[in-house]
């Protein structure tokens, strides 16, 4: 921990390794290896620590590798629990409401941005069956689209 009480980005990273541990991907690769790919694109994109540690968090409450009420107590600032609560997909939301959340969330687009970056990578997607493939294309070329991220 920091100084401030807040976790450091290594601890982040650690317990989302831990929460996600045993967990794998579509493809069948540790889940932990897509978590680094999307905290690193974060930070790439010039994002903050706020928003690389929520990159590595983003999956943790929507997977239950977490919990909702572990987060609302965890040591991280607002801003970050705020960015993971918006990328975390709820049932039965509309794509449209989903990315709505995130638009309206300081930080979270940078995230998800990240996020369908790394889902939407040509080599990850190159393992899946045809169907499965074509689906998750056109479903993160939808969200890109509903985000305005549409051919960047």
């Amino acid at each position: 921990m920091t100084d401030t009480g807040l976790l450091t980005l290594s601890e982040v990273e650690a317990l989302a390794r831990r929460a996600h541990e045993g967990q794998t991907d579509k493809a069948g690769r540790p889940y932990a290896e897509h978590l680094a790919a999307v905290a690193a694109g974060v930070r790439a994109r010039g994002g903050s620590a706020e928003q690389i540690a929520a990159a590595w968090l983003h999956d943790s409450v929507e997977d239950d590798a977490l919990s909702a009420e572990w987060l609302a107590e965890a040591a991280l600032t607002q801003a970050t629990k705020d960015m993971i609560l918006a990328v975390t997909k709820r049932a039965g939301e509309p794509p449209e409401e989903y990315a709505a959340r995130i638009l309206a969330t300081p930080g979270a687009l940078l995230v998800k941005e990240a996020d369908l970056a790394h889902n939407a990578d040509p080599d990850r997607l190159a393992v899946l069956d045809p169907a499965t493939r074509d689906r998750l294309t056109a479903k993160y070329a939808r969200m890109r689209g509903l985000l305005g991220l549409a051919g960047s």
